[in-house]
């Protein structure tokens, strides 16, 4: 069979990102240009600012990706772009590209859900074999997905109320650590003990999860004791935060290993970047002999690689899009 030859394009957020994916599982060449150190001036991302520096940047960014891979656009196969979800500025200026791209060289176009992307970067380490469980784990999205094949997704539960990845950034906030917050609570956690009493969320059978109380709990517990006049000890704080949030994850997916005979099992989304996270979801799936997959860490966290890795499976089904594709902010996966 022909090798494929994906380009992939992601700005669903901060990162301006382009890959050239051969048969979804090889990378070629990633290129990823980030807004970090501009965002972090503001203590978050700002969707103006990110998606005028999108347009400033995509062309060099594409120049590169196939300067770099030794490649013209007579080796591409496909356009794949994110299209949802993500900021609807930035996602645009990414799907816009794609679509221009497509029909200058006749090239099909291949819509990517970002969720699916974070999903298929497992793809980019060993192939996904089926049936498994899926935790995505990000700034806008805490979910257990059940997969019995490619693109075929069962939600079985996630957050009522805020993510994960959110709620490690206004933990973040209120602990005075600066932007991004996730990484620099984990480090913090490091020097701690969990020594404060916080409420353990969602402590039922069901794999729903929720963390707006316990960033509320923190938030007040900082507040009350500035008001007497008490130091808080921020890293036995971020410690305390950590293992209770985390634990919620382990708990919720060792429910779903029993009830559902999991062997296989998947982490995704930008929070697989935190060791933590991964360490103790190790120790629950090696609890039931679950074989677990996690990207490196360039697959973690947003970039092309994924998209073009999600793509493939599309391709090989005829799912294109037309050149009507729109970018949306809140499409969901399941």
């Amino acid at each position: 069979m022909k090798d494929v030859n994906i380009l992939a394009i992601e700005t669903s957020c901060d990162e301006t990102s382009m890959a050239i994916i051969k048969n979804g599982c090889e990378c070629l060449q990633l290129t990823v240009l980030t807004q970090m150190d501009t965002h972090a001036e503001f203590g978050g991302v700002v969707p103006e600012i990110a998606s005028r520096m999108h347009t400033e940047n995509i062309t060099m960014v594409f120049e590169e990706t196939l300067t770099k891979a030794g490649m013209t656009m007579d080796d591409i196969d496909a356009i794949a772009v994110t299209y949802a979800p993500g900021l609807l500025g930035s996602l645009l200026v990414g799907v816009e590209f794609a679509k221009t791209l497509s029909f200058v060289y006749k090239k099909p176009l291949i819509a990517v859900n970002h969720i699916a992307g974070h999903i298929y970067a497992n793809n980019l380490e060993q192939k996904m074999t089926f049936p498994l469980l899926a935790l995505v784990v990000s700034g806008g999205h805490t979910d257990l997905i059940l997969m019995k094949g490619d693109y075929d997704f069962e939600h079985l539960g996630g957050t009522l109320d805020d993510a994960i990845g959110e709620c490690y950034d206004k933990v973040a906030r209120v602990l005075g650590l600066k932007y991004p917050g996730g990484p620099n609570v984990e480090k913090l956690a490091l020097e701690g003990k969990y020594t404060y009493n916080l409420p353990i969320p969602m402590n039922d059978d069901s794999f729903n999860m929720s963390f707006s109380g316990l960033k509320s709990s923190i938030i007040n517990l900082v507040h009350n004791e500035k008001q007497r006049g008490n130091e808080i000890r921020r890293a036995d704080l971020a410690r305390s935060f950590q293992d209770v949030a985390v634990d919620q994850l382990v708990r919720k997916s060792e429910l779903a290993i029993k009830k559902y005979g999991i062997k296989k099992m998947i982490i995704a989304g930008g929070v697989s970047a935190n060791k933590y996270v991964r360490d103790e979801i190790k120790k629950i799936a090696d609890k039931y002999g679950v074989s677990l997959s996690v990207p490196r860490m360039a697959y973690c966290t947003d970039n092309a690689a994924m998209i073009g890795a999600a793509a493939y499976p599309l391709y090989l089904k005829g799912k294109f899009a037309d050149l009507n594709l729109n970018a949306s902010s809140s499409d969901e996966l399941y």
